[in-house]
């Protein structure tokens, strides 16, 4: 059994397919599809079953790529040692963030990752979850930030803040006047919201009772586009409290709190337990954690 024959099968899983899982791992089709019969030779057991048109996973065969990914991660673990030495906070910094937390959350810290790391460049990852998730487990993104729930096998998550949600009317909406909303009010209302594939929009949907069954949903594109449909009397939404502060203020908007009883959302850094960037996990957790929480409740 070899790292080689290790990274081939994880590779098969992930891709479902022989000749495209050759392709990722920079070998010839035979080569591999060779390799990966020699290991299930060796464990005298079948970790794929084959036929003309998929490749599938035998149970067997999961429990035994789950562990080979465990292997393979510890296994780099050995070079990404040898490689950081001493400079962790020299190294490049790879940090993933869900659209709805990066444009309202990197401002704030990069200046302070500036003075507090200097010499470490922070390379931006900004996707939906589910890609984060799929990028963290295969070691393209040192950490993410995201918004729970967030349980991944193998990933350890630090609590950063709780943000609440807070409502957003036209100017003339005749909500403009009231101190709070209750969240089951929405249900009556136009709402605009980011499309399914973000977290962030389901979890606006589970905190306001009724809002699907009884209220319209029209979605858009990111968070800005929303505010920005609001603010043209296409309906109301629901923000997180950071995309509406000073900076992000808009004159034809305004900003409405739920009751006391709101929703909110927890925002946490998550990053795999193999890590060795410790360091600099901790740096990033720190700058987050400097930032006036003013901003966030």
């Amino acid at each position: 059994m070899t790292l080689s024959e290790l990274r081939f099968i994880v590779a098969v899983g992930r891709e479902k397919n022989f000749r495209k899982a050759a392709e990722k791992c920079f070998v010839s089709q035979p080569a591999l599809s060779l390799a990966v019969k020699k290991l299930e030779e060796e464990l005298g057991i079948a970790i794929f079953e084959r036929s003309r048109t998929e490749v599938s996973i035998t149970q067997a065969g999961q429990t035994i790529i789950d562990q080979a990914i465990v292997v393979l991660d510890e296994a780099s673990k050995i070079k990404e040692i040898a490689q950081q030495g001493d400079g962790q906070l020299k190294k490049p910094f790879k940090l993933g963030l869900i659209y709805s937390i990066a444009p309202y959350l990197l401002p704030l810290i990069i200046p302070l990752l500036r003075k507090s790391a200097p010499d470490m460049p922070l390379e931006i990852e900004e996707n939906i979850t589910k890609i984060l998730e799929e990028k963290l487990k295969k070691g393209a993104i040192d950490a993410a930030i995201v918004a729970l729930p967030f349980d991944i096998p193998g990933v350890e998550v630090v609590d950063l803040y709780e943000e609440p949600f807070v409502i957003i009317v036209p100017i003339k909406h005749p909500w403009a006047s009231n101190k709070t909303i209750k969240p089951q009010s929405l249900a009556n209302e136009k709402v605009l919201l980011l499309d399914n594939t973000h977290c962030y929009s389901n979890q606006v949907q589970e905190a306001c009772p009724g809002l699907l069954k009884a209220g319209e949903i029209q979605s858009g594109n990111s968070l800005e586009t929303i505010r920005s449909m609001v603010a043209s009397n296409l309906g109301i939404s629901v923000l997180p409290k950071s995309a509406t502060t000073l900076r992000h203020e808009s004159p034809l908007v305004k900003v409405i709190p739920f009751d006391k009883l709101g929703p909110f959302r927890k925002v946490v850094l998550a990053y795999r337990k193999s890590s060795v960037k410790k360091d600099a996990l901790e740096e990033v957790v720190r700058s987050i954690k400097k930032i006036n929480t003013l901003t966030f409740n």
